[in-house]
């Protein structure tokens, strides 16, 4: 290994980022500087927190889909050990269904949720089973060879055997149209039943009810499988509880070994109140070195927004970066003083923010091989409120699909010669602060009224969307901001209006690239993006804020006045603020659906045919560099090395051999 690759900061030029590419999507590395200049117990947390990360990977492939574990344990044996020419067309088909599988962690498209229609045939699979050592197959005295082809055929070609991860039509029942495992033989209205009785309006305190478990449905009766040591899961948690045990041999202060203490508690009980408490001891440790994210968190693939899905990520601070944009986090209350919303949707008070630009180390589960660039914990408006929330932007990661993306193409294809020379002076800048705007201030602002419940129990299906556009507006409202350059953040508004040039022309044409023709949008954050854009574009019409400009047979979107634009985002901001703050379902639905979701079939194929004539894939995941203990002679741990791998597919079959203590299920006779 090469010193530019120990330490690709000194050259980003020389690292090697794209390592592969298929479908529509291409997989790329990412660089942890200065990593190597840890001290070592700093190392050995980070390496500790890495492995309790990687051992909760199964979970989240188990709760997309209860058969994708045996779908990809059955794939991966046949990668392995099937007696085939690995050269057949249909092999190499075969092959990237299975890195498609690997990508989105099972069956259903990642983005789409879509269930995913693999290019080989229905011989070939059959072929493929029939090819592969009965020694090695997931088959027993109950599951015959045949049972199980029979299974996986039927999943992978039928059609009418879960075709959506995560309903959002309101017409049908959310839960019984979702493939994922989140709920067994119950009924949407069921479901809101049994947590209607358990949530707690009045209470000041409100847990997260059902985030950590599967609502099943035996003999008449509905109860909760709690997902636990010893309860679901227990397999996996066992494994992660023994590594964040050893963690704590290597905290760096005792806030971070008292959070630890309760997330293991946390994961041994099942308890949510517990869980809250972890939250709170990790908001104490408002400046470590090395911090993570562990546990069920987001709930944007529940249907009714409640089932945590499984993440894990492991980082360190980027300490230059996070000084230069630290005014964020340290300036939260002017932020919420100058909200252009209602007085009474703001908080008082914004207490205990803190920002961090962040080197991601490693990432798993729901955050892998797709991963968020920003994130803002924890979700609990009632924490946030008390005790603050902690922010992060992924830089490493930015930095990566920046450097990948650079020399494209899609910025000379989109954007008007005037567009292209701002983009290309402000870009950067502009992207770092919309992640962090978002994050720090978006996330952490605006206040529910205390008579209103938790925003997926008021807002439901509508909840995530509603969230990122809120956020999306608080971002975009104060990038112009006076305040930004009076602070030293920013030097000139043309940052700003860069990035209102690319959000607006992303959220009405670019992101469309994302979905196949004649599919509407079904993911939340897209759908927050196109609500945002379709609005103010239609708001702005009267005074031509914003024109679709026809050049040369293309379309390009030219905003012709870009403080006009902000006041727009205001408006809207003040109703979306509104809405969550009062719990409005009402208009949150109508929101959604008249903006966000629908697409323009005209401007969907013209973008489709000028980025096909880019070839650009338009999802982008990571493999993660591999840390490792270095002994010395005499077996006492010296070091902790970092090595960054270059091939997706023996990753993802290296992390299946190792962290893989799940068992997937075949009990279908």
């Amino acid at each position: 290994m090469s010193n530019l690759e120990s330490n690709p900061r000194e050259d980003s030029s020389a690292f090697n980022y794209v390592i592969d590419k298929f479908a529509d999507i291409r997989i790329l590395r990412y660089a942890v500087p200065l990593f190597t200049e840890l001290p070592l117990q700093e190392k050995m947390y980070a390496y500790c927190l890495t492995q309790a990360a990687y051992y909760g990977r199964d979970i989240t492939y188990d709760q997309n889909y209860e058969y994708n574990l045996l779908m990809r344990t059955v794939l991966e044996t046949c990668y392995r050990y099937a007696d085939i020419d690995t050269e057949d067309q249909e092999f190499k088909k075969f092959e990237e269904y299975l890195k498609r599988i690997w990508f989105s962690n099972g069956i259903h498209h990642h983005y789409s949720g879509l269930k995913m229609q693999p290019e080989f045939s229905e011989s070939f699979f059959r072929k493929l089973l029939n090819k592969t050592p009965q020694d090695k197959l997931p088959v027993n005295e109950d599951v015959s060879r045949e049972m199980l082809t029979e299974k996986l055929h039927s999943i992978i070609f039928d059609p009418e055997v879960a075709p959506k991860k995560t309903e959002s039509d309101p017409q049908k029942d959310l839960i019984r149209n979702s493939a994922n495992n989140f709920y067994k033989n119950v009924t949407q209205k069921e479901a809101e039943q049994f947590y209607q009785k358990r949530s707690g309006h009045k209470d000041e305190n409100p847990v997260q009810h059902g985030l950590n478990s599967r609502l099943i449905k035996q003999n008449e009766s509905i109860r909760e499988q709690t997902y636990k040591l010893n309860g679901y899961y227990s397999e996996a948690i066992e494994k992660i509880v023994e590594w964040l045990e050893e963690a704590r041999k290597y905290t760096e202060n005792q806030d971070q070994n008292a959070a630890l203490e309760k997330l293991i508690e946390y994961y041994k009980t099942g308890d949510l109140e517990t869980f809250d408490e972890f939250n709170i001891e990790w908001l104490k440790d408002t400046n470590p070195q090395i911090d993570f994210i562990n546990g069920f968190i987001e709930v944007y693939d529940d249907p009714l927004g409640m089932k945590g899905m499984w993440e894990g990520l492991v980082f360190m601070k980027d300490i230059e970066t996070t000084r230069n944009l630290s005014i964020l986090s340290e300036k939260a209350n002017w932020f919420e003083k100058h909200l252009p919303v209602a007085e009474s949707h703001k908080k008082e008070e914004a207490r205990g923010i803190s920002y961090n630009v962040v080197h991601v180390i490693a990432e798993s589960g729901d955050s892998s091989p797709a991963t968020p660039i920003g994130i803002n914990l924890p979700n609990s408006d009632w924490i946030r409120a008390r005790y603050g929330s902690k922010s992060v932007s992924l830089g490493n990661i930015e930095d990566a699909n920046l450097e990948a993306s650079k020399d494209d193409g899609s910025l000379e294809e989109f954007f008007l010669d005037t567009q292209q020379n701002r983009l290309k002076k402000y870009n950067r800048i502009a992207s770092k602060l919309l992640v962090g705007l978002h994050e720090v201030i978006g996330h952490g602002s605006g206040r529910t009224l205390p008579e209103v419940g938790n925003i997926s129990e008021t807002l439901k299906n509508y909840a995530n969307t509603i969230e990122e556009t809120r956020a999306d507006l608080v971002a975009l409202y104060f990038l112009p901001d006076d305040f930004l350059m009076e602070k030293g953040i920013t030097h000139t508004k043309e940052i700003a209006y860069a990035a209102y040039d690319s959000y607006i022309m992303n959220g009405l044409m670019l992101q469309l690239r994302k979905i196949k023709s004649g599919e509407n949008i079904e993911e939340a954050h897209m759908r927050n993006r196109q609500l945002i854009c379709k609005w103010v574009y239609e708001k702005g019409s009267g005074n031509n804020v914003i024109e679709q400009k026809e050049s040369k047979g293309k379309t390009y979107v030219v905003i012709h006045d870009h403080e006009k634009l902000r006041e727009l985002f205001g408006t809207l901001l003040k109703e979306i603020q509104r809405i969550k703050s009062e719990g409005d379902y009402q208009a949150a639905r109508e929101l959604v659906e008249n903006y966000g979701i629908t697409v323009s079939k005209t401007l969907h194929q013209e973008t489709l045919h000028r980025y096909a004539k880019l070839n650009i894939a338009p999802y982008t995941g990571f493999i993660n560099p591999i840390l490792a203990p270095y002994y010395d002679k005499s077996g006492k741990i010296a070091d902790v090395t970092i090595q960054y791998q270059d091939s997706f597919v023996q990753q993802m079959l290296d992390f299946s051999d190792k962290y893989s203590v799940l068992s997937p299920r075949n009990d279908f006779s």
